[in-house]
């Protein structure tokens, strides 16, 4: 089984690229073999709305995101962090999310690759703000966007109070990142 990760964080080794790699780490442990995308060495650009992809095989435009969608096209499992910037992901995540559009997408569009469809997902979220509950509406919106873009998100991962200390000082918190890795390396091994 393969489980990647993709850091929606411009910091290569900061709290998003922490959380993330404890969950590989788990995942590590039961078998799987992981991978992780820093968005910060990446050239991906936005999605160009060319509907390119709806005639060939997958994304047209000629950037990293090629290689990402290799390696998703072949991965049991995603774990997509990203820090909380003005109440939402990312501006990579976004662009991320908008670059799925050639490979996954909601059953009513007729370029629908099955191949990714149920796809095991966990979300992980590092927000400055110690409220863990601050940003429920989008989170809840995040899981249910991707959802219907028919990943099946098995987990969403809030680390909290960020600006304050790093997500490594949080006392277990690397232990309860790799038992998300170990489970959700399992589920999609069955």
């Amino acid at each position: 089984m393969k489980v990647i990760g993709f850091n929606a964080s411009p910091r290569k080794n900061h709290n998003t690229a922490w959380s993330i790699n404890q969950i590989l780490e788990g995942a590590t442990q039961v078998g799987a073999q992981t991978q992780i995308f820093h968005s910060g060495e990446l050239d991906i650009g936005p999605c160009k709305g060319c509907l390119g992809c709806t005639k060939g095989d997958g994304c047209v435009v000629a950037d990293d995101m090629r290689e990402v969608h290799a390696a998703l096209g072949l991965a049991d499992a995603l774990v997509l962090g990203s820090p909380v910037y003005m109440a939402q992901m990312s501006g990579q995540a976004k662009v991320f999310t908008d670059r799925l559009f050639a490979q996954i997408t909601p059953r009513f569009s007729p370029h629908f690759k099955e191949k990714n469809a149920g796809k095991k997902l966990v979300l992980v979220f590092t927000q400055g703000n110690p409220n863990q509950s601050k940003f429920q509406a989008y989170y809840d919106y995040t899981k249910s966007m991707f959802q219907m873009l028919e990943f099946d998100v098995r987990d969403m991962i809030i680390v909290t109070g960020t600006r304050s200390k790093q997500a490594s000082e949080n006392v277990g918190l690397d232990e309860i990142l790799r038992e998300v890795g170990k489970k959700l390396a399992l589920d999609a091994a069955n």
